[in-house]
């Protein structure tokens, strides 16, 4: 039978358990409460005057003018692989006619959203996270706050609410690349006129098709922004906090897309 070891005062000490400790569980739940806060903080000053509209609209320009030509040259891609993929498979069955529709309803319903969604997040929240740690690091962000100027609306709420308005706005530019791509697929073994694409490709599309997949998009917008702000806000002294803010802020903006999709798929699948 196993005993304790003697205290000092002659009685018998148990020996002490060893606590469990897992340093990547404490810091996700760490991170994921001080992002809340940071979040909550957000929606508070959102609508507290003076606004940064000029801001804003400089944010939203470079958003959306540095990422169209990647989304529009990602979404022809996949329009066209997508139709040559799916035409033998369609063919085997007799439904080639399909082809359109089939396609139409897969871009707009979740294959647009989330590519869009998913570049963004690489090339949006990256170059936001690498910014604002810059801004910290140099110390940028103590000399607006010592010249009178509010950094956390300036830079944080004018880039979070760019990228709310132009993720949305990039991905109807990328469902329509991808539809011309998937025209193109088609004319590569048939004669389809554009006319007859487009009529064959839209007729098939429905209200809950478009309207739940374009709202979901204004929350990746808004994740997108809010991690790449926090990330960068928050980042930690030093030149390795740039790499790390920006790395962090792709890969967990990445993560929260899928989880925003796969929620917003499954509140859609209540209504159909």
């Amino acid at each position: 039978m196993a005993h304790g070891v003697l205290g000092e005062n002659g009685k018998e000490r148990q020996p002490r358990r060893r606590r469990l400790h897992f340093p990547v569980v404490e810091a996700f739940f760490s991170d994921a409460g001080l992002l809340s806060l940071f979040n909550v903080r957000v929606f508070k000053t959102v609508l507290q005057p003076p606004y940064e509209i000029r801001e804003f609209l400089k944010q939203s320009y470079l958003i959306g003018n540095k990422s169209l030509a990647l989304v529009g040259i990602t979404g022809f891609i996949i329009g066209l692989v997508l139709t040559i993929q799916s035409r033998p498979t369609l063919a085997q069955f007799g439904a080639e006619s399909w082809l359109p529709a089939m396609v139409a309803v897969s871009i707009v319903r979740e294959i647009g959203p989330i590519i869009t969604a998913v570049i963004c997040a690489g090339k949006v929240g990256s170059g936001i996270g690498a910014e604002l740690s810059s801004m910290r690091v140099t110390e940028q962000i103590e000399a607006m706050q010592v010249s009178g100027t509010d950094p956390f609306k300036y830079i944080v709420i004018t880039r979070i609410l760019a990228a709310t308005l132009m993720i949305p706005v990039l991905t109807v530019f990328s469902d329509a690349f991808a539809f011309y791509g998937s025209f193109l697929g088609v004319n590569l073994r048939g004669d389809v006129s554009f006319t007859l694409f487009f009529s064959q490709a839209l007729t098939k599309l429905t209200f809950m098709d478009v309207f739940p997949a374009f709202i979901k998009t204004f929350f990746f917008g808004f994740a997108i922004g809010l991690i790449g702000c926090y990330k960068g806000y928050n980042a930690s002294t030093g030149t390795e906090g740039v790499g790390r803010a920006a790395n962090s802020a792709v890969v967990t903006a990445s993560l929260v897309v899928f989880i925003i999709d796969m929620l917003a798929v499954q509140i859609t699948s209540l209504f159909m």
